[in-house]
């Protein structure tokens, strides 16, 4: 199998960051909004650079929301950041009225994703973000797995005519994707070709799930690992051709089985090519206090439960 090396960790929050500076500088129409959240969401590069086009909402992501929309509306290119559980949850109306229904212009940056949040616990981490804004008509929903494809990510989304939801997290992970790549909004990525299982990832699963092709390989089963970054519009050919290919399919994700990328490829399986399919997600559950590393393993997100559900979806072949 193909081998990837982790050129050192760092935090999607900062590819995040670079991105929209360079954005920025390649686009006079861009500006940013935050909720009192610049440092937490790396925009500070930008703000110094361009501080004309930095507004400041103070704690206020729902009228941030409306200022965005009315900006977009004049041409510009607005991104709108705070933590996930705060961009989505709490100003879900606005976002449906204003961004997704008007299909407006506007980037939601979502940092602070899922339960790597880690020790602030529940209340501000998601594991519901893509569920939400996947139901919204027109929105896409972009989950990068590094650094560098978070800033490859952040370029495509301002060039991208129409509403992005942008997630991405906190601590320091594995980035081993190339410093150069050109991110293709909807396009699923190959990472490596198997023929006994397909790993469908996401997000901070997508090392773990080549780690698990690793240890699988060791035991002679052959996975195909495939980085989902785009959730919606959801690449269906490249869902259907692997898991048309290996007959066995596992899709892991930071997320609630609810609403998020299992229940994507399960949706588009069924009715086009019938699959078995198992799951490795946070199920059914709220978030708790812990450490980043300490959650990730209590809730199964990792490439040994990556490993056991590739074995128990190669047992349900027919």
């Amino acid at each position: 199998m193909k081998k990837y090396t982790d050129t050192g960790k760092k935090d999607t929050r900062s590819g995040f960051g670079e991105g929209l500076l360079r954005a920025g500088q390649a686009d006079s129409r861009i500006v940013a909004l935050t909720a009192d959240l610049k440092g937490s969401l790396k925009m500070d590069a930008f703000a110094d650079a361009f501080p004309e086009r930095f507004i400041q909402c103070g704690i206020a992501e729902a009228n941030m929301v409306g200022v965005a929309a009315g900006l977009a509306i004049t041409g510009k290119v607005p991104f709108i950041g705070s933590f996930a559980e705060f961009i989505t949850g709490r100003v879900y109306d606005q976002i449906r009225q204003e961004v997704a229904y008007g299909h407006t212009n506007v980037k939601i940056a979502s940092s602070h994703a899922g339960i790597t949040l880690g020790e602030d616990g529940a209340t501000h981490q998601t594991m519901e973000d893509i569920a939400l804004m996947r139901a919204l008509p027109g929105m896409v929903v972009i989950n990068p797995c590094d650094y560098n494809q978070t800033l490859a990510a952040t370029v495509a989304a301002a060039k991208y005519n129409g509403p992005v939801y942008l997630r991405f997290g906190r601590p320091g992970v594995p980035n081993f994707t190339p410093a150069d790549q050109t991110f293709e909004i909807g396009k699923a990525i190959l990472l490596n070709e198997g023929c006994d299982v397909t790993i469908f990832a996401t997000g901070h699963l997508v090392w773990e799930a080549l780690g698990a092709a690793e240890a699988l390989e060791a035991e002679g089963i052959s996975a195909e690992v495939i980085d989902i970054a785009t959730i919606k519009p959801l690449d269906n050919a490249a869902v259907v051709a692997s898991a048309r290919k290996t007959g066995a399919v596992v899709v892991a994700e930071e997320h609630n089985m609810a609403g998020g990328l299992g229940e994507a490829v399960a949706g588009v399986l069924s009715s086009e090519a019938p699959t078995p399919v198992v799951y490795v997600n946070g199920a059914d559950r709220f978030g708790q206090s812990g450490t980043p590393a300490g959650l990730m393993a209590a809730y199964g997100l990792d490439a040994a439960h990556i490993v056991t559900a590739a074995r128990e979806a190669i047992s349900k072949k027919r």
